[in-house]
């Protein structure tokens, strides 16, 4: 250990000791952080007391134990009733807290006003990830970027860092298209398993063929990106969205003959036949992102 090493290890409060809160303030103190840390319900932060935090008995308290203050609560409207007593004057305010992106706009403005440097972050982990390097969970950011650059290598502590930009809602859009994407992924997963669900078919022995079919699939992602981003909805089509949809009857047939409802597949479908009804039969199916816009036309 050098003599430098201590003085990097800055002291830090964390608001809020849920399940993703207590793991962070335990990456934290492992890490050699001196760390306060306030919980509405201060029973659940007795454990951390136990391993070396300390507890402060409000929240303005815990806010003035630190210029560096990361919140992890429920919901924006707890951050700002947590914070409503406490001076943020100078203070460095990390926002962890699940949100929107003009939540997250919103929560900078606020704390820029009370005179403190403001980031939003989306995490992109379950509790059990926090604190390994090698479970490939990160936290994305935006704000403040002076604020990021300074305490870059204390906010790697729990998992990586992603900043991706000025603007504070982008931390949380980021957030949310890739949770989005992910429920979506989620649903043709369940609808997978439902239509095996009453053969001689163990989920375990199909699991794997599922697990390799989803990730062949996810390079196309990269061909969606690169068809929005020219405007041609046609580069490098393989499969048209004619041939999809016409491929859709035999997946709802299939799901009528297994017994099993198409609800998670239809909204899906319904968005295709529209795009096509539209004359877009020979294109991708990328050109759906214009559908999904509300404000299509608006501009005009």
């Amino acid at each position: 250990m050098t003599d430098k090493a201590p003085l990097s290890r800055i002291p830090l409060t964390v608001l809020g000791t849920g399940a993703m809160g207590t793991a962070l303030v335990r990456s934290w103190l492992a890490a050699g952080h001196p760390v306060t840390v306030w919980n509405r319900t201060p029973a659940r932060a007795e454990a951390l007391a136990a391993e070396g935090a300390r507890v402060a008995a409000s929240a303005a308290e815990a806010v003035a134990a630190s210029r560096l203050v990361i919140v992890c609560l429920l919901d924006d409207a707890s951050v700002g009733e947590a914070l409503g007593g406490a001076s943020l004057d100078g203070r460095d305010l990390v926002n962890l807290t699940t949100g929107t992106p003009a939540e997250g706009r919103s929560r900078a403005a606020w704390a820029t006003a009370r005179g403190a440097r403001f980031l939003d972050g989306g995490i992109m982990a379950v509790p059990p990830m926090i604190g390994d390097a090698g479970s490939g969970g990160y936290v994305f950011y935006s704000g403040s970027a002076e604020l990021f650059e300074e305490h870059r290598e204390t906010l790697a502590v729990p998992a990586g860092t992603r900043y991706v930009g000025a603007d504070p809602g982008f931390a949380a859009l980021h957030d949310v298209a890739l949770l989005s994407a992910m429920s979506g992924m989620f649903a043709g997963v369940t609808h997978a398993f439902a239509l095996i669900g009453r053969e001689d078919v163990r989920p375990t022995d199909f699991a794997p063929l599922l697990a390799d079919w989803l990730t062949a699939m996810a390079p196309a992602v990269h061909q969606a990106a690169d068809q929005l981003e020219s405007g041609d909805y046609g580069k490098g089509v393989v499969s048209n969205l004619a041939m999809q949809v016409a491929g859709n009857a035999t997946l709802l047939r299939t799901a009528e003959e297994q017994g099993v409802s198409a609800e998670l597949l239809t909204p899906y479908m319904s968005v295709m036949e529209r795009w096509l009804a539209e004359g877009h039969g020979e294109e991708d199916t990328t050109g759906m992102v214009e559908l999904l816009d509300l404000r299509r036309g608006r501009d005009a």
